[in-house]
């Protein structure tokens, strides 16, 4: 299997997976770990040996699924890189009629086919449209399972199997909300293996999401890294010996753990790391004791586990996971700082080669040894009652330690948990927050990490960094520890050191907070793996910038009020006090609305029961206000009856000095209330709630995970629709709908392959508009479905010339903002607009430098000796253009002579004037007709090529042909007309052949004869003719003959390939050119420029021209046609029938 990105945190996986106890050892079956095997049943995982018959129905059931798998791309439309995970027979119900088929489970899509009587139904839907996936039971609905999506409900239901179908879908479910959450956990669903081989409706890849999921749930229940794969487990009794008797329950195995879970709900468990492993042997059996195995440990522990039904096959594969594991430098003590940390560090050296003494972190560093409590705390005598308390909490702790062992070894039993709910002494709070969270075994795992991230990320500016030392002295001030610098520095060490080792997450509110009270009792390392603990298994997606995690463990806690406390649920609902008061309770668990003495041992509860002590209390904080807040009515009252009642909080067994809580001082009112004792509370709770399970808060956090991710993707749509509204022609819905094929794009362009990863078109820290974005071949993709400038092959030239023109800094991609700028220039822009964004798509950079050249070769099949003879006449526009050129020249000369006066007027210019004109600096220019670049002959070529492809599909075309043949002409007389101005003007002072043209832009061109350069344009006209497949208009010499010749078309499209280059004879003439004029020319003219306001003035001489593009878009038609289109885009080729024909034979 596929190595699972560290953000696929545990709690993603549901955890209603069918667990039953096997009878024999069950490795999990992974297709990249050596030594596996494979098996036929559903739930076990592999049999360790098949013969040749199986092997022979093996290839049989395998070639089933592949023809399965071709049959929903061809049904369906769906590329390779779909993956069929499975399918299953089942009905849908269409009103309330059931249409029996087969549902086609894919990695990214819901797929249903049926074909009964002649009627077929077909039904898509991506898995990350789904809002709701529930599992129910009606008289209506038997046993059916319903998917939601924001417009629509479908029902499935007579399943073979219902419970696997819907752990199915609630697994491919949470990979679509992480991909549309587009993090780094999306990159491991991305590389999950094809299916290679498979079995009788089980593919490989269903067995590997299986393994997935029981690797999740591994990792959750023994709070193992993220790197953890489970291999197998099975039955087992584990001989306790403070009890004296033997414990039935499992056995797991994993790369570089054993564990132990009691059947018994805190029973018993047990972690034993492989490399505080010394001795595996096999004890005697006896009819006592059957099948013993002997587990020694290098603290002098021994753990003796029996009934094992293969203890040889156990006893290898540990033997084989201990060859792999390095030696450890640690015993498994919970300190580490005797780890040589400068071994592992680049010692900086300074000017003179010494060795430089700016290191950020140091094992001498007093942080790095012990606690900030214990270096501040105050020598002044306490009470005598608390610390007599806090020294019999020690003492039941060192004889817990005695009976069940110290350290990641240690029997954790119900008597464990009874001391955490005591409350953990100060001086074993360090260690026991690391061995229950599981952020020891880390710790020990990488030594000299820590250190290593501080030296890399200290001195580093980046946007954590800054967001860190704004908070730095927000983090609890009113402790003593952090009024000073030595703890002001730690903190800034540990924070920066975690958002370089996460950039994902970076930093985010309250985690100063938290971080401040795990310095308080560990040291800077411990406090770091805590941290580290906390945000990426603990309380996964809480710290990241929509902070998901917290809001959907929000959504749980309303779901709990709802069903524990329903009348007080429906009154706060009315309030609003939930989603207000709960987000600041998750994210900083109680510690910034709690005094901290009180808020420190719900931490202790936490990272021993997990989240799941934080309902209980927030459930027992409603429960015991429940009559006051039914009277409240507003808001306001109830935050501060929940406020004041927290400030009140106490712990009246602390042996620190009391710490005056912010909050209290800041709401107390005349009379104080009554205080609650922390213990009584959490006792509550423990009573009234103890009942809640782990699984029932991940069932309802998946219900919960679709309902939040798919609210802030509408936030998020909304957001952006009010900031482009005002930019853009497009009403909100339109922008709305825009934005979803966008989005749509992205996501496909994500899991099916594209340029670039998700991670690099993922930006959280921009604006909502600018977060997702498409590479070229998306945006071609969408330019065919939506945009109104369709000119056959020629459309993704057109479309990538579009994409180059938005996309200004030139990254390869283009965000939802770019996209629209150029779809509202073709539906909404006047015919000026139009024609002055197809005028730019013809001018660098949207016109790329290959595809210029192009324009230049077509010259070649022109070439000639012969000197074409000059025009005999000048048409009344040509002297139209040589009044202006000469107005010019006058213009520009009258103001030459008055410069000098000028001149001596800026002197006595006042500041006035000087400020006036830097305002006028500073305002943003809007571009103007007058602005864009002059075009020379080649994109002048190329634009008459998009313009008769843009026409060959409408109904007026033949019109439109004729007009801009006509224009097309003119142009290029125009252009020839300016530049024989522009060169007499240029010659008259001097002889000089490198004479510069009008535009500064343009490339120098070598001397030509203007005859000869007037040649080769109209040469490069017939070019731009034939590549459009269309007959050059013959010379009309007067307005009878236009008026005569109706009988016959000259504008008609010929048939394919009828017009060769080589079909244009010597006598073939373009309009405004000699009967016997020669069409020749080599090389491409650089005087030759036309400007926009010339192509603008050309075509508003020809009604057909402006008709066509004074004409509306209809976006609706357009995005109705891509909403319905199911086919793939990226589809490289669709299974045929032969191919299925091959597989069934």
């Amino acid at each position: 299997m596929a190595k699972e990105g560290a953000s696929l945190a545990c709690w993603w996986a549901p955890w209603m997976l069918s667990w039953t106890p096997a009878p024999e050892w069950l490795p999990i079956g992974s297709c990249t770990r050596q030594g596996t095997r494979s098996s036929a049943a559903s739930h076990v995982g592999i049999i360790a040996e098949e013969n040749k018959s199986k092997a022979a129905l093996e290839d049989e059931d395998s070639g089933k699924f592949r023809e399965a798998e071709l049959k929903m791309r061809k049904l369906f439309g769906m590329p390779g890189e779909e993956k069929l995970v499975n399918y299953y027979s089942c009905s849908y119900w269409k009103g309330r009629v059931p249409r029996q088929g087969w549902v086609y489970l894919s990695v990214n899509h819901l797929c249903f086919y049926s074909l009964l009587l002649g009627k077929e139904v077909t039904l898509v839907v991506q898995w990350t449209e789904v809002t709701r996936l529930e599992k129910n039971a009606t008289l209506l609905f038997p046993e059916s399972v319903r998917v939601s999506t924001r417009h629509t409900e479908h029902y499935f239901s007579m399943f073979l199997n219902v419970n696997d179908t819907f752990k199915l879908m609630e697994q491919l479910a949470t990979i679509a909300m992480r991909q549309l959450l587009d993090n780094e956990g999306f990159a491991a669903d991305h590389s999950l293996p094809k299916a290679c081989k498979t079995l009788k409706n089980v593919s490989a890849l269903k067995r590997d999401l299986d393994a997935r999921a029981k690797n999740e749930r591994y990792r959750a229940l023994f709070r193992l890294t993220q790197d953890e794969r489970l291999d197998g487990h099975t039955d087992c009794t584990l001989w306790t010996p403070f009890a004296k008797m033997h414990i039935v329950g499992q056995l797991f195995v994993s790369n570089n753990y054993i564990c132990f879970c009691s059947r018994e709900e805190d029973l018993c468990q047990l972690i034993i790391p492989l490399r505080e492993v010394s001795i595996v042997e096999k004890a005697d059996s006896s009819s006592v004791l059957p099948c013993p195995v002997s587990i020694s440990t290098k603290n002098k522990m021994t753990f003796l586990f029996a009934n094992l039904k293969d203890r040889d096959f156990l006893v290898q594969r540990i033997s084989d996971f201990l060859q792999r594991t390095p030696e450890s430098g640690h015993s498994g003590s919970p300190s580490p700082s005797t780890t040589p940390l400068s071994s592992s560090l680049p010692t900086p050296t300074g000017a003179a080669g010494e060795p430089s003494q700016r290191r950020h972190y140091s094992p001498s560093l007093p942080t790095a040894t012990q606690g900030l409590l214990h270096i501040y705390q105050k020598d002044t005598p306490e009470e005598h009652g608390p610390k007599a308390k806090e020294k019999m909490k020690e003492e039941s702790w060192n004889i817990h330690f005695l009976e069940f062992g110290r350290g990641v070894c240690m029997y954790r039993t119900s008597k464990t948990r009874e001391l955490v709910l005591n409350g953990i002494p100060e001086s074993l709070r360090g260690e026991l927050w690391l061995l229950f969270s599981g952020a020891q075994n880390e710790m020990d795992t990488h030594p000299g990490y820590y250190a290593e991230r501080v030296e890399q990320a200290m001195g580093r500016c980046t946007l954590a960094t800054e967001e860190i030392e704004r908070d730095l002295h927000r983090s609890m001030p009113e402790h003593h520890a952090f009024q000073n610098e030595m703890g002001i520095a730690a903190l800034r060490r540990v924070l920066t050191a975690y958002a370089c080792r996460n950039p994902g997450i970076g930093y985010c509110q309250a985690m100063n907070i938290v971080t401040s009270v795990l310095l308080l009792y560990c040291t800077e390392e411990e406090a770091f793996w805590l941290l580290v603990a906390l945000c990426e298994r603990m309380l996964p997606d809480y710290y990241n910038t929509r902070v998901v995690g917290a809001l959907v463990d929000q959504g749980v806690f309303e779901e709990l009020t709802r069903a524990c406390l329903p009348f007080l649920y429906e009154h706060m609902q009315e309030l609003g006090v939930i989603s207000t008061i709960s987000l600041s309770w998750f994210l900083t668990l109680f510690l910034s609305v709690m005094p901290f003495d009180s808020a420190v041992l719900l931490v202790d509860c936490f990272f021993y029961e997990g989240i799941k002590v934080i309902f209980q209390v927030a459930l027992a904080v409603l429960h015991a206000n429940m009559d006051t807040l039914l009277d409240c009515n507003d808001e306001g009252e109830a935050m501060t009856i929940l406020g004041r009642y927290l400030d009140n909080v106490v712990n009246k067994q602390t042996v620190s000095p009391p710490i005056p809580h912010l909050h209290a001082l800041l709401t107390s009112g005349d009379e104080p209330p009554p205080q609650i004792d922390v213990f009584q509370l959490i006792k509550s709770s423990c009573d009234k709630f103890g009942s809640l399970r782990a699984d029932v808060i991940e069932q309802m956090r998946f219900h919960q995970r679709l309902k939040v991710i798919q609210s802030l993707e509408d936030t998020a749509k909304r957001s952006v629709v009010r900031a482009i509204m005002t930019d853009s022609a497009f009403s909100i819905g339109e922008l709305e709908e825009l934005y979803v094929h966008f989005k749509a794009k992205h996501i496909m362009s994500c899991y099916w392959g594209s340029s670039t990863t998700a991670a690099e078109r993922h930006d959280p820290s921009l604006p909502y508009l600018e977060q997702y974005r498409i590479d070229l071949g998306q945006f071609c993709q969408l330019f065919g479905a939506l945009g109104t400038w369709l000119c056959g092959t020629h459309t993704a030239t057109l479309a990538a010339r579009l994409f180059r023109l938005l996309d200004m800094n030139k990254d390869g991609l283009i965000n939802f903002k770019e996209f629209v700028t150029g779809l509202s220039g073709m539906y909404h822009g006047d015919m000026t607009e139009k024609l002055k964004l197809l005028y730019n798509l013809h001018l660098p950079p949207a016109l790329c430098p290959e595809e210029a050249e192009s324009a230049l070769e077509a010259t070649q099949f022109f070439t000639d000796d012969d000197t074409p003879q000059e025009p005999p006449f000048l048409s009344d526009l040509d002297f139209l253009v040589q009044e202006v050129t000469s107005g010019e020249e006058v213009k520009e000369a009258e103001d030459a002579s008055g410069s000098g006066d000028a001149e001596e007027k800026k002197e006595v210019k006042d500041y006035k004037y000087y400020l006036r004109m830097w305002a006028m600096e500073n305002e943003p220019k809007k571009e103007t007709i007058k602005d864009l670049r002059r075009m020379n002959q080649e994109q002048f070529i190329e634009l008459c090529k998009t313009l008769y492809n843009m026409f060959s599909e409408d109904p007026l075309e033949q019109e439109l042909y004729h007009a801009i043949a006509t224009v097309a002409s003119l142009l290029l007389r125009i252009g020839e007309v300016g530049k024989k101005f522009t060169n007499n003007g240029a010659n008259k002072p001097t002889d000089n052949t490198n004479a510069q043209a009008p535009a500064a832009e343009l490339p120098q061109p070598e001397k030509e004869e203007p005859n000869g350069e007037s040649s080769s344009g109209q040469s490069l006209v017939c070019r731009a003719l034939a590549e459009a497949q269309l007959e050059t208009p013959p010379q009309q010499t007067s307005d009878e003959e236009v008026k005569d010749d109706t009988s016959v078309s000259s504008y008609s499209i010929v048939s394919t390939g009828s017009l060769q280059c080589e079909d244009i004879a010597d006598d073939t003439v373009l309009i405004g050119c000699a009967g016997d004029q020669q069409r020749r020319g080599s090389i491409l003219d650089g005087d030759w420029s036309i400007t926009f306001e010339q192509v603008l003035a050309s075509m508003l001489t020809e009604p057909p021209l402006v008709d066509y593009f004074e004409k509306k878009g209809d976006i609706h038609a357009r995005m109705a046609g891509c909403k319905m289109q199911r086919r793939v885009e990226r589809q490289v080729s669709s299974s045929s029938d032969h191919e299925l024909a091959q597989l069934s034979t």
